[in-house]
């Protein structure tokens, strides 16, 4: 009889937690499908439901929505771009995310002190206050630190997060008029760093080149940088480089007394000499294929640069791919 009273006592303790607790509690977001939201590893596409996350009925502001905690400031410069990318944990894996990004290192102001606490509390209790939902507090695994950490173009800029021994925590804000909104931050004794994204779509502003385009460019800047696409290191042109040089052609159809030099020109891979030999021919290539369709060889010229006129510097992979170029010259 003693030992069903206590079975009996125990259950209706559990009872009374599970009644009387209010205080929110983060979502668990595992076994949802997904279903509006985009760029989620395929790791946790099966973890993660933006519609798990109610609507914020609070005003929250303009970006990046909130101060810093009185008492502290950006360390440096914040890293902000209208488009990037930014990894968020989503039940410990590394998720992409992309929008308009604000990521820094916050520090103390002179005379004051760091206190990880009251750094992590404010951002906490102001985020919960305009409707934020934390999604995650923890740590990642060294395992998935590896796995995800070089697609991260922004690793080691200012204010990155998400590094294996680093504990982060997540909030998601959904609003209505604003869209997704994703916060992280992650502190120890001395300093903090905060991430605000704004999810959102690329604004696609590249345009199909045409003949119309490339002659209007040419009368307004007297030149008209191109990438027409050759096979790795040699001078054979593609399927897709063919369907600019046809518009090539009709640009100078079109404009009889039109005159270009074709202007070559490479990264700073390779041998100096080798360059300019491989940017010749590729100049050759395109003057070739005008001709063979019908443009006389007296209004087109061939040169070759190789690296020796870079339009950025060669110091990064963006760069480089910048720097393989094609340029047509008006000579008239």
């Amino acid at each position: 009889m003693k030992e069903l009273l206590l079975i009996g006592c125990v259950f209706a303790l559990f009872a009374c937690t599970d009644k009387t607790s209010n205080k929110p509690q983060p979502i668990l977001l595992e076994q949802e499908k997904l279903s509006d939201t985009t760029q989620l590893s395929s790791v946790a596409s099966e973890e993660f439901s933006v519609n798990s996350i109610p609507y914020s009925e609070v005003v929250i502001g303009a970006f990046p929505y909130m101060t810093l905690p009185e008492g502290l400031k950006a360390q440096n410069k914040p890293f902000q771009k209208e488009y990037d990318v930014c990894f968020f944990p989503i039940n410990g894996v590394m998720t992409p995310f992309e929008g308009k990004l604000y990521k820094l290192n916050v520090v103390k102001e002179p005379g004051k002190e760091f206190s990880k606490r009251y750094f992590e509390k404010s951002l906490g209790t102001y985020l919960e206050s305009i409707g934020g939902v934390k999604v995650f507090e923890g740590y990642i695994s060294k395992d998935e630190y590896y796995r995800y950490h070089k697609e991260d173009p922004n690793k080691g800029d200012e204010g990155d997060i998400g590094y294996f021994d680093e504990h982060i925590t997540f909030y998601m804000i959904r609003c209505k008029d604003q869209g997704n909104i994703y916060v992280q931050y992650s502190a120890d004794n001395y300093s903090g760093k905060l991430n605000v994204l704004q999810e959102k779509q690329l604004n696609q502003t590249i345009k199909k080149i045409s003949s119309k385009e490339i002659v209007h460019t040419l009368n307004d800047q007297g030149k008209v940088v191109l990438y027409i696409n050759f096979d790795i290191n040699k001078a054979t042109i593609t399927k897709e480089g063919d369907e600019v040089v046809m518009q090539i052609v009709k640009a100078l159809e079109e404009n009889n007394s039109l005159a270009i030099s074709i202007d070559g020109h490479t990264d700073d891979t390779g041998e100096g000499e080798y360059n300019i030999k491989l940017s010749k021919e590729r100049a050759d290539a395109v003057v070739s294929k005008l001709v063979q369709n019908g443009i006389n060889s007296t209004r087109v010229s061939a040169n070759g640069y190789g690296a020796t006129r870079p339009l950025v510097p060669n110091d990064t992979e963006e760069n480089k791919a910048k720097n393989r170029r094609v340029e047509l010259v008006k000579r008239n």
